[in-house]
């Protein structure tokens, strides 16, 4: 038996933590969480999640430093990064991109939406067991 997909949820906002959670929970998925940016970071070292959903405005560090330090670390450049934000600029979205972002998604969001972006990015033999 394959051991459930973790995706760890960096946000400062525990509402939205909470409709992260809520929307993800149904799949089975394996859910941790972070406060902030350092945080998020320190999670992500340690657990080594397959996904990680990332607030950009955050304190101590922001989604974008923080995405661009997993994606240039050799331990964590494998973790797949969804930045989850309500930056909605083109500008932003360019620059979470550039930062190594496999996706950009802005709040708000259908939980539909939010699952389906998760699940783009999961490796397809874990989608399929």
């Amino acid at each position: 038996m394959m051991s459930p997909v973790t995706i760890l949820i960096v946000d400062d906002s525990p509402t939205d933590r909470v409709l992260l959670q809520e929307a993800l929970r149904p799949k089975g998925f394996r859910l941790l969480s972070a406060n902030d940016g350092d945080e998020g970071l320190a999670t992500a070292r340690r657990e080594h999640p397959d996904l990680v959903l990332l607030d950009v405005i955050l304190p101590r560090r922001n989604g974008f430093q923080v995405c661009r330090e997993l994606k240039t670390d050799e331990g964590t450049r494998d973790i797949k990064v969804v930045l989850v934000t309500s930056k909605t600029q083109p500008s932003d979205r360019f620059w979470g991109m550039k930062q190594g972002a496999d996706e950009y998604l802005t709040k708000p969001f259908t939980p539909e939406e939010l699952v389906l972006a998760v699940e783009r990015h999961l490796v397809p033999a874990e989608r399929h067991a």
